[in-house]
């Protein structure tokens, strides 16, 4: 097994996928031991940081990559699994920015009323007991609440020489911001150009469905990725995750309820592809089975994501079982 470890310099990060050189050239098989900066850029480390003051607004979710990988051609399907996600630092921080979040004042949900106000938390890391520290700013109240990484952000180049922000997810992955995304999981995502070239940023020590005010726990992360490649035959519109438990399908869009049909419709697919259904017979399965998340409520698309518990059907073995090989894999290193 091929392995790569990259802890890219500050002038090494990349802020969009697509128009970037790859940092790196790798063969499928390959584990990736990788350092992630967090969303700000590492800019914002104490409560009286305020973002309008510190942050670069050019320069927020920087990605690690991109890796172009050998043997990928448009229509392929990437597969990335997850092996591990241990926060580089001992803190997070998450924060309030005007006009961003869920609940706040935008100049398209234009309003009278002033945005919300800056505020920013720094959550402390208990590596011994696997938490992260909430302490309100206006009450005595400190809650140690589960540490649970994930990587907001994992993506491939769009097609036809597309460039995006690493702040928006679409059909290619990028910024969908689901808690789906975790150690043991496998991402598929649909190669678009040559190489796939992929990166991979914006962990999170915690976050909730939706990340309401738009900022999760946001922390520097160390990852270990194992990467696949499944050639031929035409890869997911939509990205697709699977866990030794469910299968997941994330859609983006803007309003919610399109990004929410996408993860709908991706499902039915998926399952199709699993089971030889027809688009009714997996539209109805779908409607007793699924269940539907947010992802997002604040990025430049919403992301929504449907799930299958894969207890409620038959074994199944998408991929030709690519999951369960890179789930042995991983065990060995």
């Amino acid at each position: 097994m091929d392995v790569v470890e990259y802890r890219p310099e500050r002038d090494q990060y990349v802020w969009t996928f697509g128009g970037v050189a790859p940092s790196h050239r790798i063969t499928p098989g390959t584990l990736l031991r990788l350092w992630t900066e967090d969303a700000f850029s590492g800019r914002i480390t104490k409560v009286t940081d305020r973002p309008g003051e510190v942050l670069n607004l050019a320069e927020v979710n920087p990605q690690t990559g991109p890796f172009f990988v050998e043997g990928a051609e448009p229509g392929d399907t990437l597969a990335l699994h997850i092996v591990d996600l241990t926060p580089a630092r001992d803190w997070g921080a998450s924060t309030t920015i005007p006009f961003f979040g869920a609940l706040s004042t935008t100049d398209r949900t234009a309003l009278l009323h002033d945005p919300l106000p800056e505020r920013t938390w720094i959550y402390q890391l208990d590596r011994a007991a696997d938490t992260v520290l909430f302490e309100a700013s206006s009450v005595d109240m400190r809650l140690e609440l589960p540490c649970n990484p994930m990587l907001g952000t994992v993506g491939v180049a769009p097609a036809g020489r597309e460039v995006r922000s690493s702040l928006v997810p679409d059909t290619f992955g990028g910024n969908m911001d689901t808690p789906e995304m975790k150690p043991g999981v496998t991402c598929y995502l649909q190669v678009n150009v040559e190489g796939a070239m992929f990166s991979v940023g914006d962990g999170h020590y915690r976050q909730g469905e939706g990340e309401s005010c738009g900022t999760a726990v946001e922390g520097a992360m160390d990852v270990t990725l194992l990467v696949e490649l499944i050639k031929g035959g035409t890869g997911p519109a939509w990205p697709r995750i699977e866990s030794d438990t469910h299968y997941v399908v994330v859609g983006s869009s803007r309003p919610l309820e399109d990004a929410w049909r996408a993860s709908q419709v991706g499902m039915i697919v998926w399952l199709g592809e699993l089971y030889g259904l027809d688009r009714l017979d997996a539209y109805q399965l779908l409607t007793q089975v699924s269940e539907s998340p947010l992802a997002n409520v604040v990025d430049t698309n919403y992301s929504a994501v449907t799930k299958v518990s894969k207890a409620l059907l038959p074994a199944g073995r998408a991929y030709n079982g690519m999951h369960a090989h890179l789930r042995e894999q991983s065990a060995t290193i």
